[in-house]
């Protein structure tokens, strides 16, 4: 009898087609969490807005082949790790909240490693049509644009603000995986009638959202630090939180969260329910093919 395991790249694949779908909103966040501006500063819409009258329709997807392999290298680690993990963990048990956890700390490192080259991409390329046309840097695609980080500044610089990266998706994938897990099982389970549901489309919609808003709460400080440090050519972390906490106060460490949950909760759903869908087909197809 084949495996009915999915395959570990199964995660990659929905996150890239979540992060499609959600690019223009992630532009919108990057671009409001980098912004150092002591005025009024722009919400969502304007930011979107003044892009599109300014540079066309097109510009709001732009980092888009970054954020597709962000999502290969980021997301296909940390989601296929955590299974393997929690299965690990818990060896054919149901898992507890805490083993939850775990999993999803342990596999959001991971993730965070392996994605942080096309993280610097993506930052760098959303946020680039906010530089004088003199300084952009005129990436054409990720892959160029990992080529021309290399050649100019050393394929250490690869890795800059891996840090906040990796503790950003160790929060990340902990508390979005860890929350959708224990929410799906709460409403297939829960002894009020009026809050049960069956395995379906409702219910990883409404696990995923939940998830979503959580994830956004407990990353949005890690996430800023990340964009700032990754638009940067130089200096470190202290003297960017120097900085920022100088002129702007602590709470610059939650700009950007509308959009960010604007952003996250949609492709959290998206996330999950492609994510499902493929599982389905999986078992679907493996039970067919033993059924033959």
């Amino acid at each position: 009898m084949p495996n009915k395991k999915p395959p570990f790249w199964f995660g990659g694949v929905a996150a890239s087609m979540a992060a499609a779908c959600t690019h223009p909103l992630d532009l919108a966040k990057v671009r409001m969490q980098t912004n150092k501006s002591e005025g009024p500063r722009p919400g969502m819409l304007r930011t979107l807005g003044t892009s599109i009258s300014s540079d066309g329709i097109r510009s709001i997807y732009q980092g888009l082949t970054a954020s597709l392999l962000r999502q290969l290298t980021y997301s296909m680690v940390r989601i296929g790790s955590y299974e393997a993990i929690k299965d690990r963990l818990t060896n054919g048990r149901k898992p507890t909240t805490s083993q939850l956890i775990i999993s999803g700390a342990v596999a959001g490192g991971l993730g965070g490693i392996a994605g942080n080259p096309a993280d610097i991409v993506l930052v760098r390329m959303t946020t680039d049509g906010l530089r004088p046309p003199e300084a952009q840097r005129g990436y054409r695609h990720a892959l160029d644009g990992v080529w021309k980080i290399v050649q100019g500044e050393g394929a250490l610089a690869l890795m800059r603000g891996w840090m906040p990266n990796t503790i950003r998706a160790v929060l990340m994938t902990s508390s979005q995986m860890a929350t959708y897990d224990v929410c799906k099982n709460f409403f297939l389970t829960t002894h009020h009638s009026e809050l049960r549901m069956q395995d379906g489309l409702l219910l990883h919609a409404v696990s995923s959202g939940i998830a979503g808003f959580i994830a956004t709460t407990i990353c949005s400080p890690a996430d800023v630090i990340k964009s700032r440090i990754m638009a940067r050519k130089t200096g470190s972390i202290t003297d960017m939180m120097r900085t920022s906490l100088r002129n702007e106060g602590p709470m610059f460490l939650f700009k950007g969260w509308t959009p960010a949950f604007v952003r996250l909760g949609p492709n959290t759903v998206l996330l999950f329910v492609f994510l499902e869908q493929l599982k389905q087909l999986w078992t679907k197809s493996t039970t067919l093919a033993a059924a033959s």
